[in-house]
């Protein structure tokens, strides 16, 4: 697991150079290489990740997410999700069940914010990048995932 998300991150710097400027200054690296989300009507997702700290697998989590509404299909991604502060990074991991929109700020990144990031401009606590989609889903969002410290 630790090989696969340092090859997903790999991914991430290459197709968004932004995302590497981030590393330096992020307390953490959460990544999921490979989540699962389906539905037809009633949707969920699934993956497991990898925390990074100072380039160092330091521990294991998974995610999980459901989602009512409108939806159908099914699609795989991976996000990275740089943990900027102590609060955000001493949340995860002290946290039983640590929800993405509830206790840190987070601000999911797209192309156009990532070329505007900055020293100046960063002031979320957690920013999530979303990478190497595949499959046929509308919309993708982190909004209520729930992360969760495993033991592989």
């Amino acid at each position: 697991m630790d090989q696969q998300a340092q090859v997903a991150l790999e991914i991430l710097y290459k197709h968004t150079p932004e995302a590497k400027s981030l590393e330096q200054r992020a307390k953490g690296i959460l990544v999921f290489p490979d989540v699962v989300k389906a539905g037809l009507l009633v949707g969920a997702e699934r993956g497991k990740g990898v925390l990074f700290e100072n380039g160092k697998p330091t521990g294991y989590y998974s995610t999980t997410a459901i989602s009512y509404g409108l939806q159908a299909g099914a699609q795989t991604f991976g996000y990275a999700m740089f943990l900027m502060s102590d609060y955000a990074l001493n949340e995860l991991k002290t946290s039983s069940n640590f929800e993405l929109g509830v206790g840190p700020s987070v601000v999911l990144v797209d192309h156009g914010l990532a070329k505007t990031l900055s020293t100046t401009t960063l002031k979320s606590d957690i920013y999530a990048f979303i990478f190497h989609q595949r499959g046929l889903m509308a919309g993708i969002g982190l909004q209520g995932s729930k992360i969760s410290r495993i033991n592989p």
